[in-house]
């Protein structure tokens, strides 16, 4: 296949790039800077769908491994931030895709998603317009590409590993606390948890069998206390995590959200929700775990 991977350069970008070369494929590379290893360079969401068209002349399949975070913090309201940088570019890329005559292609999206799904009297996609941003992705992106060019959506939950110096987005708050002398504490409930490299198996999986299926994620389900625990012992600062009770928690939070309304701004996840959501298990069921230790190693590097 010839694929084109939009957001090649970031974390998971890079080893679905490596992971579709070793299988094989031939790959054009794109990203928002330009970069070793990056064929073409543009910003995905000022691009035209009548430039995509013309890039994907002769590609079979296309990735997209870019978007707005979660982390982002707009000036409310922030849904047109998140639409703007999470549905628009996939719209105009499965539409050109289609036009192009493609006919396999995948998005990483998020797991919120899937506990959308499964409990929808939890209403993500009303209370946290990133969460909202992720479902119309989805559902506009597969009303661009048509019946014939299928799309599967994977879900994606933490993601640990490193590709070239990048490290996950989230991940730089949590190694400045692990290494540091304040005491570690962590709530009730946890999440669901993968690696880079098992996203990448999983896309080009989902690529070469046109599954067009929303694929959530998992190689662990990991408390937040033994995920913050294996976070420090892998940093080389192994000690104790304490609990946290749930009410602090709420109550920061609600502090954040009060914040952000003084300032005029507005998260993708909003606080007041977001203490609730973090407080149960966020867990994705699998038949086969897979421990990854390994990558938690690479993202949180003992250092001498």
């Amino acid at each position: 296949m010839r694929v084109l991977v939009v957001g090649a350069s970031g974390l998971v970008g890079q080893h679905v790039v490596e992971r579709l070369r070793d299988r094989r494929h031939e790959v054009t590379a794109v990203a928002r800077t330009a970069r070793p290893g990056i064929d073409r360079a543009f910003d995905a969401t000022a691009v035209t769908e009548a430039d995509l068209a013309g890039l994907l002349a002769g590609h079979d399949g296309v990735v997209f491994a870019a978007g707005r975070d979660d982390r982002q913090i707009p000036r409310k309201p922030s849904y047109p931030a998140f639409h703007q940088g999470n549905v628009e570019p996939v719209v105009k890329l499965l539409a050109a895709a289609r036009k192009a005559g493609a006919t396999s292609a995948v998005v990483l999206g998020s797991y919120y998603t899937h506990f959308d799904r499964l409990h929808p009297e939890w209403e993500l996609a009303v209370t946290h317009p990133y969460v909202r941003s992720r479902v119309e992705q989805a559902r506009a992106g597969r009303e661009a590409a048509g019946p014939n060019l299928p799309v599967a959506v994977l879900e994606l939950p933490f993601v640990f590993g490193r590709a070239d110096g990048r490290l996950p987005n989230w991940s730089g708050g949590l190694d400045r606390w692990v290494r540091s002398r304040s005491p570690l504490f962590a709530p009730p409930g946890g999440s669901a948890a993968t690696t880079a490299t098992s996203v990448a198996d999983a896309a080009v999986l989902a690529l070469e069998e046109r599954s067009g299926e929303d694929v959530p994620l998992v190689d662990e389900n990991l408390t937040w206390k033994d995920l913050i625990s294996r976070v420090a012992t892998a940093a080389g600062h192994a000690r104790e995590v304490h609990d946290l009770p749930a009410g602090v928690l709420r109550a920061a939070m609600h502090l954040t959200g009060l914040a952000q309304t003084l300032t005029g701004k507005q998260s993708g996840m909003n606080p007041a929700g977001l203490g609730d959501l973090m407080l149960r298990d966020l867990f994705v069921r699998h038949e086969t775990p897979r421990a990854i230790d390994h990558a938690i190693r690479e993202t949180f590097p003992a250092r001498a």
